[in-house]
């Protein structure tokens, strides 16, 4: 998918995501800061009908939400990590491989940890209410 929309289409937005991207497990948010990825996570949450308040895990580095059905999501954020050595000692790579949904911002900071199956969004601001966003099974620039 490449689509431009404005921010009162982000339900549409999540909604086609949801569709193209629920078969995959792990989710790369490619984004400057500002654009979004929080904003979209939380959106797609609530969308999938998570209760609990969806917020960036920037100091926690991880956060864990549970859909209706019981399946976990851990929503990352790898912002402040130097590399894969820190985000293993985080536990980041035992949830990326224990078959949990991962939706992982910032996963730049440590790109080799992401399999090979990963579903890449690429997020751009083009002004404050206009989004550009790409999805596909690598990561855009």
């Amino acid at each position: 998918m490449e689509r431009v929309f404005q921010l009162q289409e982000l339900d549409q937005v999540v909604a086609q995501l949801w569709e193209e991207g629920k078969n995959r497990p792990v989710w790369a948010f490619f984004a400057p800061m500002g654009a979004g990825k929080t904003t979209l996570i939380s959106r797609l949450s609530k969308w999938l009908g998570i209760e609990d308040s969806v917020s960036s895990p920037t100091f926690s580095i991880i956060n864990e939400y549970e859909l209706p059905d019981g399946e976990r999501v851990c929503h990352m954020d790898w912002y402040r990590l130097n590399g894969a050595a820190e985000a293993v000692q985080a536990g980041v790579e035992e949830r990326i491989i224990s078959g949990d949904r991962c939706w992982i911002e910032w996963p730049e900071r440590a790109a080799e940890l992401l399999p090979d199956d990963t579903w890449f969004i690429t997020l751009r601001a083009d002004d404050a209410d206009t989004r550009h966003i790409k999805t596909g099974n690598q990561s855009f620039s």
